[in-house]
C-alpha cells in the first residue's frame, strides 16, 4: 500500500506526459521555454489570477514573494506555528523576524482572532497557510492586514485546488505561493512552484527576482536569484493539469468518505469550514496514542505520516524568536496529528481496509484531543 500512489496516476496519463516531455526534447528549450509560458497562462486562468510566475519550488516561491515585498532586516513576518518550516525560515533567511501565532482548533489554520494582537510597527507581512488542504479565513486576515497596511502572502502548498468562498486558493491575497512537489495536489516529477498576484508591480518584481534580478539581458535592476521553473517540469504539469479537476473531485469524495466512515470512531476527523472546499493535501486525524497507533498500522501494512510533530516555535533554529505567547493549540495538535494514505486514485477496497485498521487501533478510552 502506498501513502501517495504516484505510479497509478502516471499509468493513467503516461502517454500525455511522455508526449509533453518529447516536445521539450524536440524543441531544445530547456530553460524558461514555451511550456513554462503555457503553464503560467493556464494556471492564471485556473486561479483567475492576473499573473502567474513559475518558480523553482515552493520554498523559493515564498522567498521570491518576500523579496518582492522588500522584506528584510528589522521587519517582522507573522506565521502560524503549526506548519512546515519554510513558511518561517524564508523570512529569517532575509534577516526578518518570524512572529508566531496559534492556529484555530477546528481548521488547524492561522487563528484570525489572535492576529491583531501579534501586529507591531515592524510587521511587514502575514503568511497564512492552507494546512492539509483548506484555506485559512482569508477575508478576516486580509481585513486586519488592510487596516494596518500589511501584505498577505497565502501559502497554498497544500491547498492548491481548493476554494475559499468564490476564489481559488493562491488568489486570495496580495501574493499566493504554491508548491508542485510530487506529493502535492498538483505535483510534478521533481521540484516546482509558482507565485500568483493581481498586482502589476509585484508580478514584474517576481519575474525579475527569479532570474537574478534581471530586467533585460545582463542588466540587473534588483537583487535576485536563480529561481526558474524547469521547462521539463512545466511540461509534466501541463499534462497533469488536464486531469486536475477530476483529481480534485476524487480527493473531495475520498476525504468525505473517510470522514463518514470515521464519524463514530475515537479520533478527531477534519472539519471543513463553511466558506471552504477541501482538497485534502493530507487527510489528517487526531489521536491520543500516536506512537502506538503508527506502529500498529505499520505492522498491518498501512503507512502513515506526521505533519508536523514539532511546532515552529519549538524548532531549534526558531525557538529564540518565541516570546512566551500562548501557542497551546499548535502544541496540542503537533502531539496528535497523523495523516492517512490519501491520493485521488485510492480505491474503495483499500480505503475500507485502512479504516478498519484505524478503528482497530484507536484508544479504548474517550478521545481528549
Amino acid at each position: 500500500m502506498q501513502f501517495i500512489d504516484l505510479k497509478k496516476q502516471y499509468e493513467s496519463i503516461k502517454d500525455d506526459v511522455l508526449n509533453e516531455i518529447q516536445e521539450v526534447l524536440d524543441s531544445g528549450q530547456f530553460i524558461l521555454g514555451d511550456k513554462v509560458k503555457d503553464l503560467e497562462t493556464q494556471l492564471s486562468q485556473y486561479t483567475n489570477s492576473k499573473y502567474c510566475i513559475g518558480v523553482a519550488d515552493g520554498t523559493k516561491a515564498l522567498l521570491i514573494a518576500l523579496m518582492a515585498l522588500d522584506i528584510g532586516v528589522g521587519d517582522e513576518v507573522i506565521v502560524p506555528s503549526l506548519t512546515f518550516i519554510a513558511t518561517a525560515s524564508m523570512a529569517l533567511l532575509l534577516g526578518a523576524t518570524p512572529v508566531f501565532i496559534d492556529v484555530d482548533p477546528i481548521s488547524y489554520n492561522m487563528d484570525a482572532n489572535k492576529l491583531e494582537a501579534a501586529i507591531s510597527s515592524k510587521t511587514k507581512a502575514i503568511i497564512p497557510v492552507g494546512l492539509f488542504g483548506q484555506c485559512a479565513d482569508m477575508d478576516a486576515i486580509n481585513a486586519i492586514a488592510n487596516k494596518h497596511n500589511i501584505a498577505v502572502i497565502e501559502d497554498a502548498a497544500q491547498s492548491f485546488g481548493s476554494r475559499y468562498k468564490d476564489r481559488a486558493s493562491s488568489n486570495t491575497s496580495t501574493i499566493g505561493c504554491t508548491s508542485f512537489f510530487p506529493s502535492k495536489p498538483l505535483g510534478c516529477y521533481g521540484d516546482g512552484g509558482a507565485c500568483f498576484t493581481n498586482n502589476d508591480d509585484l508580478a514584474e518584481a517576481m519575474r525579475q527576482i527569479r532570474i537574478h534580478g534581471q530586467d533585460k539581458r545582463y542588466h540587473h535592476a534588483r537583487l535576485g536569484l536563480n529561481g526558474r521553473l524547469d521547462t521539463m517540469q512545466a511540461a509534466i504539469l501541463l499534462a497533469k493539469l488536464r486531469v486536475f479537476d477530476k483529481e480534485v473531485e476524487a480527493r473531495e469524495k475520498i476525504g468525505a468518505r473517510y470522514t463518514e466512515l470515521l464519524k463514530d470512531a475515537n479520533c478527531v476527523t477534519p472539519q471543513i469550514m463553511p466558506y471552504n472546499t477541501h482538497v485534502y493535501g493530507q487527510y489528517t486525524i487526531l489521536v491520543t496514542n500516536r506512537n502506538e497507533f503508527i506502529e500498529a498500522l505499520k505492522q498491518q501494512g498501512v503507512p502513515t505520516a506526521v505533519h508536523y510533530p514539532i511546532p515552529l516555535h519549538k524548532q531549534p533554529i526558531l525557538h529564540k524568536f518565541y516570546t512566551n505567547q500562548d501557542l497551546s493549540v499548535s502544541e496540542r495538535l503537533a502531539n496528535c496529528v497523523v495523516s492517512l494514505p490519501m491520493h485521488p486514485y485510492l480505491d474503495v477496497e483499500t480505503q475500507d481496509r485502512i479504516v478498519a485498521v484505524v478503528k482497530e487501533n484507536l484508544p479504548v478510552t474517550a478521545s481528549i484531543v
